[in-house]
């Protein structure tokens, strides 16, 4: 793959970028810092200290930094060089990755791999499915289609019947479905789905649960996409009507059965759920067979997977692409990562970037020796990119490519020097509007709606339990442009008080109200 070459880091006196970024928040909002109380005779640094030092933050952890683009003045730092726990702003580190390493205008390929056996419209198998990491089959309009087309590719070169198995092969990521530190109770989440090499439909099932005809008939369970979930125990039941739901959804970690238990009331309304699908390769080497059937090719054999730590390396000797399906860019499929904060997209942007950095290790003179993930070749690769940029080990540990994981760590300054990193990029105007729009768009498009952060800030959010955050770019109301990391550790709102994420936003807006030059 072509990657942008990376220059050595300007100093933040040279940085300048037109970048438009920061929050929203309701107007109504309880923080005290809204839009209609900033303080015109405070300083910023009064404004923001007045914010976080209310006794309700007493046990929490603040770290902010605050720096210009324009001049390269840190304006606001506050716990700046402690460790954070990141949440999804840690996507901004893959982002970095794929855009220094990878490139925004990469494709990623999907192939049927086979023989030369073809004779008579029979192809003497096996037949491979081949995933080389697109998150989005079946998910993005380019791809949507992707089994017929690859169907259809094969029936034009007159493959009428495959004589042998159908192999799903996963195999191109060498590394777990799941990133390092990820929880293992989330694995069943429509949030941590498996990070896979052959994904489908962004490895999400949704279940539909409704009543039975009558009270204490089971229930009734609908897949989309169907076969998704291998194996189903219902164990659901229609009760009376207007009784209480107690609908219950469970799958063990590593497993493959779903459980379902409780009860939905008689005549209440369907309720729909996501889940993440246990074995993305089997599903999409089922929606394959039903392609080929559609466009008049049998397949003899049976429909197999092939997961690391197996390898198909051995079954790919001499065998060559009979057909193709391309994701849309990569820049694109970034865009969607940061906009939508999309796990999947981010997970495999890294062990993309691992694979590319294997691949160019082994090239070496002296290759390396002994097994090493695909993620962890994505961690170093990300390792040596932030060292050029000048941020040190110590500053920010990544793991894995979404910031599901606790253990990824940063200092508010790190992502602050990150963020002005990509600021005196090539691509950064193009990152900017990828990021998601305070009032606007993606994660942020609830925001901040009706205040000067409005189609303003851009910036990436993060939230998990007791962690949030906000990373991004902002002009104030004078045109300066800024960076921002804001980062809120160990709190939990109390009874009455505003939501986290409003109290990240109150800063956000003060820096997009901000007049004069402290």
């Amino acid at each position: 793959m072509k990657h942008f070459s990376l220059g050595r880091l300007r100093s933040l006196t040279r940085l300048s970028l037109l970048l438009a970024a920061v929050l929203a928040l309701p107007v109504h909002s309880a923080s005290k810092i809204a839009a209609d109380k900033i303080s015109p005779t405070l300083s910023l640094a009064a404004q923001i200290d007045e914010h976080i030092s209310q006794p309700r933050f007493a046990a929490a952890n603040w770290g902010i930094v605050v720096i210009s683009l324009d001049s390269g003045r840190t304006l606001y730092a506050h716990q700046a060089d402690q460790l954070f726990q990141l949440a999804s702003t840690a996507k901004l580190f893959t982002a970095a990755l794929t855009l220094s390493e990878l490139g925004a205008d990469n494709r990623i390929p999907t192939r049927l791999l086979a023989g030369d056996g073809l004779h008579h419209g029979q192809l003497d198998g096996p037949l491979i499915l081949y995933g080389m990491g697109d998150p989005t089959l079946g998910a993005d309009a380019s791809t949507l289609h992707w089994a017929d087309q690859l169907a259809m590719q094969l029936a034009d070169r007159g493959v009428r019947l495959v004589h042998g198995d159908l192999i799903a092969d996963d195999s191109y990521f060498a590394s777990p479905p799941m990133g390092s530190g990820w929880e293992a109770i989330d694995l069943q989440s429509w949030f941590a789905v498996p990070a896979s090499a052959l994904s489908v439909q962004d490895n999400q099932v949704e279940i539909t649960v409704s009543p039975g005809h009558a009270e204490g008939a089971s229930a009734t369970l609908a897949f989309d996409p169907p076969m998704a979930i291998p194996a189903v125990i219902n164990g659901l039941v229609t009760s009376a009507p207007r009784s209480r739901n107690d609908i219950n959804l469970y799958r063990a970690p590593g497993g493959d059965t779903l459980h379902a238990f409780g009860n939905i009331a008689a005549r209440a309304p369907a309720q729909n759920y996501k889940l993440a699908v246990p074995d993305p390769a089997l599903l999409a080497g089922t929606q394959l067979l039903q392609a080929l059937t559609r466009h008049g090719i049998r397949v003899d054999g049976k429909l197999q997977t092939l997961h690391w730590p197996q390898s198909s390396a051995h079954l790919r000797e001499g065998m060559t692409t009979l057909a193709e399906v391309l994701s849309p860019p990569l820049g694109q499929i970034l865009e969607h990562g940061l906009k939508r904060s999309q796990n999947l997209y981010m997970q495999n942007l890294l062990l993309l970037a691992g694979a590319k950095a294997q691949a160019d290790a082994m090239q070496d003179p002296t290759p390396p020796s002994g097994f090493v993930s695909t993620e962890t070749w994505g961690i170093r690769a990300m390792r040596q990119l932030l060292d050029r940029i000048g941020i040190p080990a110590s500053a920010s540990l990544i793991e894995e490519g979404t910031g599901l994981s606790r253990r990824n760590l940063a200092t508010p300054s790190a992502m602050a020097r990150l963020l002005g990193f990509l600021a005196t990029q090539p691509y950064a105007a193009a990152l900017r509007d990828m990021l998601p729009i305070a009032g606007v768009d993606g994660t942020l498009q609830w925001r901040m709606r009706n205040t000067p952060a409005s189609n303003n800030v851009h910036a990436k959010t993060g939230s998990m339990s007791q962690v949030n955050g906000l990373a991004g770019y902002v002009t104030t109301a004078e045109g300066e442009h800024l960076a921002f990391a804001i980062m809120l550790n160990n709190y939990e709102p109390p009874s009455g008080a505003p939501s986290a994420s409003r109290d990240l936003d109150a800063i956000a807006i003060l820096l997009a109200s901000r007049h004069g030059r402290d």
